[in-house]
């Protein structure tokens, strides 16, 4: 049985068409969708736990030696490895929040599968880590269907993250596409996410419309304007329907992290300065917040940057404030206080205020936040999703009869309302915020596998 799959930076989901009907497919108890999060003892834990309990072996010479190291690194540290190592999803949240400093943790590993300048090996972690969380959705789907299920179509933005434009999508493409056959997925299609969502609009359709899918998600925000409706319906030949695309990575983590940066850090030190009057560098500030920069990331929890942080403290004119961004290197924390701002923007989509807070190692840390202010905050990504916007219409030369709005982040007043401004005479409509794309997905894998 084919099914679509939503790999998706914020959660995964999957589903499969019946009789014309779309079902959603239950992959945690009562859940259809599990946080795309993992996490394990250490990192070369992942990629043993491939071998040893899902007797997923690697595809090339890199990746033999690839485990081989990560055998060796697991031996030394007296690790070994078993099938409860490795968790996902919430129960991954949890453990790390428990004890944030003695886990390995990764939010969104699709944010960094487009990223230029990467080793081989990092390459083939990453294909690790994609392949142990697809691994997990196969078992789990096939778990509820009762069957084997090989047969899928993945959903991809219309742009990854990355530098090297076509040659990034390439990559990751690449990377999805091995980690899943790895994972047990014999056949494996791709299909843009906002036209996967635009799929789902279209079976509610009574007429054609031409519809521009505005598909903000976790790490993306894609754009498709589409010829859509019965006229279209049912068709694998799509070309002439599609109008425009535009994408870029802007989506619900850069309003987490903009929210961080700019509502949060002045209570780790951002803004202050050194004895000598000199600023404190505002990368310490963003780097460890910037979940979806690998380099970033890398240079803040560097065990040479601890020792950097140790000597700003000793030099600013507000140590206890830089004394917290040490607790958050120590903690590897950066990931909790994406979480907070999370909050702070979901609860700020329904009321004016929130109190936001981040628990150190050794404080609470209690942020007010106005609605007004995260406005102010998220204005940097808000722009960018408008200009996709703006040149998903240009490139395609006519205004839209309706915008469909789909992806979790457009729940968000602030984003419906930034779109509006830009069409105040287009109807916006939404459908199912997080299942749309998924269902859209299961429809095209019907379609194509028949």
């Amino acid at each position: 049985m084919p099914i679509g799959f939503d790999y998706g930076t914020a959660n995964c989901s999957v589903a499969k068409l019946v009789n014309g009907d779309v079902q959603a497919i239950r992959l945690v108890g009562d859940d259809y969708y599990i946080p795309s999060t993992l996490c394990a003892p250490t990192s070369e834990v992942v990629s043993e736990y491939l071998f040893r309990v899902l007797n997923i072996k690697p595809h090339d010479t890199v990746g033999e030696n690839f485990l081989r190291r990560a055998i060796r690194l697991n031996d030394e540290e007296g690790i070994d490895v078993r099938a409860d190592d490795v968790k996902f999803g919430h129960e991954a949240l949890s453990l790390y929040l428990e004890d944030p400093k003695d886990v390995y943790y990764v939010k969104s590993p699709k944010s960094f599968l487009g990223a230029m300048g990467l080793r081989d090996m990092q390459l083939t972690f990453f294909e690790d880590l994609v392949c142990a969380m697809m691994a997990n959705i196969r078992a789990k789907t096939e778990q509820a269907l009762g069957q084997e299920v090989t047969q899928t179509v993945i959903g991809r933005p219309v742009n990854f993250l990355g530098r090297g434009g076509e040659e990034s999508n390439i990559q990751a493409e690449g990377i999805l596409r091995r980690a899943a056959n790895r994972a047990g997925f014999k056949d494996v299609e791709f299909q843009f996410e906002p036209v996967a969502a635009g799929l789902e609009y279209e079976a509610s359709l009574t007429e054609d419309k031409n519809v521009l899918v505005v598909d903000i998600g976790g790490g993306t925000t894609d754009c498709s304007f589409l010829r859509m409706g019965p006229g279209w319906a049912g068709k694998q030949d799509r070309q002439d329907s599609l109008l425009a695309h535009s994408g870029q990575m802007v989506g619900g983590n850069d309003l987490d992290i903009f929210t961080a940066f700019k509502r949060f850090m002045s209570e780790f030190g951002m803004g202050t300065q050194t004895l000598g009057g000199l600023d404190i560098p505002t990368t310490q500030f963003w780097n460890p917040i910037a979940i979806n920069d690998v380099q970033a990331q890398r240079k803040f929890y560097a065990h040479d940057n601890l020792k950097l942080l140790r000597n700003l403290v000793k030099e600013s004119q507000q140590p206890d404030k830089l004394g917290r961004l040490v607790e958050l290197h120590q903690g590897t924390m950066g990931y909790a206080v994406i979480r907070e701002a999370e909050q702070t923007k979901i609860a700020l989509g329904e009321q004016e205020s929130y109190q936001a807070q981040i628990q150190l190692l050794n404080e609470t840390v209690s942020i007010p936040v106005l609605k007004s202010q995260m406005e102010e905050a998220i204005a940097i990504p808000t722009g960018k999703i408008q200009a996709l916007v703006d040149e998903a219409i240009k490139q395609s030369g006519i205004q839209p009869d309706v915008v469909y709005m789909t992806g979790g982040s457009a729940r968000s007043p602030i984003l419906t309302g930034a779109v509006q401004a830009m069409l105040p005479n287009t109807p916006i409509v939404s459908g199912n915020y997080f299942g749309s794309v998924t269902a859209g997905l299961a429809r095209w894998a019907d379609l194509i596998y028949r």
